[in-house]
């Protein structure tokens, strides 16, 4: 059975003055519309798979922002997408889990870090840290410092989660 997520999906309606509450990865996907995002695409795998959940049950809402949601075949052509902000004013995000993920984004990634971004980019990794947590216990900082991608960690605090976003985007277009 598949679940509803109607009452996530009207807490990304909210509003100046309206107070938020919700998971981090909910936050995240708010944060993206507050950010103007016009499209988002994705391979889903916990613990980021709520954020594409949300946006492909939100379809109505998402056209009526004009946000594009693609929920791809795999983590490479998610990054993929990400050429629309290389070469087009524009503000996207992708999203995948964990370095594995990554890994299979290299490609594509490498090709997008070296040419600039005239649009913002945004990539949402999500890892599960501790003992166990993941298959491989490696973290996609080292990725990001091979290829000059920022990094950016936010402490689990959902103003401060939102607040990331909000730079991600302005570091991405500087």
């Amino acid at each position: 059975m598949e679940r509803s997520f109607r009452t996530e999906i009207e807490s990304l309606k909210l509003g100046t003055g309206d107070t938020f509450h919700g998971e981090g990865i909910l936050a995240v996907t708010k944060a993206l519309l507050q950010s103007g995002v016009t499209y988002v695409g994705g391979y889903q795998g916990s613990p980021i798979t709520h954020l594409l959940d949300v946006m492909v049950q939100a379809k109505d809402y998402m056209n009526e922002l004009g946000v594009h949601v693609e929920a791809c075949t795999n983590e490479s052509s998610a990054a993929a997408m990400l050429a629309a902000s290389v070469m087009y004013p524009v503000r996207g995000a992708v999203t995948w889990k964990s370095v594995v993920g990554t890994n299979v984004a290299s490609d594509a990634l490498s090709n997008l870090a070296s040419p600039g971004v005239l649009g913002g980019a945004l990539i949402v990794v999500g890892e599960d840290y501790g003992e166990g947590a993941s298959v491989i216990q490696e973290r996609t900082h080292a990725f990001a410092l091979k290829s000059a991608l920022w990094l950016l960690d936010p402490r689990p605090n959902l103003p401060n989660i939102v607040r990331l976003v909000e730079k991600a985007f302005e570091l991405s277009e500087v």
